[in-house]
């Protein structure tokens, strides 16, 4: 199979994407430590568009359980109090000028495990994602299978298989160090 190959590494590189994916969702997760990716999912009504928070202010940490936004444009500063409260992050914006403060309050037990299962969702999803492309790269296989013999087709399935198990090994441990990550803070 000469673009076998090409292949295995689009296989991959899509594989990859679910696990990109997962980082990007873990990483929206409050572990009860700032992190600027918190505010990631926060849009802004400015200048008559939506628009993601870093779009119209700095995002910066300037204590462990501190978020500072510095609004670049003093007249948006109501806009995105407004934007991350309607967020529901949980956070309650301090104003000072065009600074605006979000102090991340520390997490209960049970909010702690109610993060723990979501990550766990999320990571299922990632899992799913990488199974789908197994089964589209299985597929296209089988139809090869008359043009290539049985043998290269059954080493490409074993390449295949191998793609798949590390990119779940991937997942497993992004959503295990999220899960320590949560429950020791």
């Amino acid at each position: 199979m000469a673009n076998a190959t090409h292949d295995i590494n689009e296989i991959k590189r899509r594989m990859h994407g679910a696990s990109a994916a997962l980082k990007t969702e873990l990483s929206g997760l409050r572990t009860g430590r700032a992190s600027a990716h918190l505010l990631d999912p926060v849009m802004v009504d400015a200048y008559g568009a939506m628009m993601t928070i870093t779009q119209v202010a700095s995002v910066t940490i300037p204590e462990p359980r501190m978020i500072a936004v510095n609004v670049w444009d003093k007249s948006l500063v109501k806009a995105v109090e407004k934007g991350i409260v309607d967020s529901n992050l949980g956070l309650s914006p301090a104003t000072d000028g065009q600074t605006i403060r979000l102090r991340i309050p520390e997490l209960n037990q049970e909010r702690r495990k109610e993060l723990v299962k979501l990550a766990h969702k999320y990571a299922e999803n990632a899992r799913v994602a990488v199974r789908h492309v197994r089964r589209d790269a299985l597929d296209t296989l089988k139809k090869l299978e008359k043009e290539h013999g049985k043998d290269e087709i059954e080493r490409f399935t074993a390449d295949v298989q191998k793609a798949t198990d590390a990119g779940i090994a991937e997942i497993d441990q992004l959503l295990a160090g999220k899960e320590k990550e949560i429950l020791t803070v």
